[in-house]
């Protein structure tokens, strides 16, 4: 046992993107894209603890160097049975519930995770998201889970889930409380988490706008739109 934690927030990392391989230390301008998750992460009012979960691939040695040399916290799991990843973070920090964040999520606001936390904190729900359905962009995803839940459905996953780690709930919905917020216009469509080399150029435009300004999330889709005229 680490210490014993109302809430932890997990970065799920890993090199071995089939569409952007290395992608999680490639440089979105000065910083790489897994500083620039962590660095936005740790902005939240809600957020005392931020672990990075990799795997324990070779290929993922470089981002437990780099976490280590930039005193982030990591740990290292499973590459594909990523619920079990999740597990054994919950269980390392005793964490009661935890926020998911994705690794390739550079613009991730902290104001849309506080929101997401004041909603769990409030709503006594076994799920928070924005996802389910989704009406903000791709990279501006966030999920809070209670540990007590997620670690009992455990045994019940398939494969797949346990790959995707929220896909059980989302299949199951009629079993569990999910809470979902949206934004009143649906913009699904557009993507601020880099997947490819086209989100990774996007991404690099957007950065020289975002590093000199706090963007809200109406200026981050207004940027977005733009580099893809």
């Amino acid at each position: 046992m680490y210490g014993v934690y109302n809430l932890i927030c997990i970065i799920q990392a890993r090199m071995s993107s089939n569409r952007l391989p290395m992608k999680m230390l490639r440089l979105v301008n000065k910083k790489n894209l897994l500083e620039r998750v962590h660095s936005q992460v740790l902005k939240s009012k809600k957020i005392n603890l931020a672990i990075v979960a990799t795997s324990l691939n070779k290929e993922d040695d470089l981002i437990y160097k780099f976490c280590k040399k930039k005193n982030f916290n990591v740990f290292r799991g499973s590459l594909n049975d990523v619920s079990k990843r999740f597990i054994d973070v919950i269980n390392y920090y005793s964490a009661e519930s935890f926020i998911r964040i994705n690794g390739d999520s550079p613009f991730i606001l902290p104001n849309i995770i506080d929101k997401a936390v004041n909603l769990f904190n409030r709503s006594g729900v076994d799920l928070v998201t924005n996802i389910y359905p989704r009406s903000y962009p791709k990279g501006q995803s966030v999920e809070i889970i209670n540990s007590k839940t997620f670690i009992k459905s455990y045994k019940f996953q398939n494969n797949s889930q346990k790959e995707h780690v929220t896909k059980y709930f989302y299949d199951n919905f009629k079993n569990y409380k999910i809470k979902n917020f949206k934004l009143n216009t649906d913009f699904n469509y557009l993507s601020l988490a880099i997947d490819n080399q086209y989100d990774l150029k996007n991404a690099r435009k957007i950065a020289k706008i975002f590093d000199k300004k706090n963007l809200n999330i109406e200026e981050l889709i207004d940027s977005i739109i733009m580099v893809r005229s």
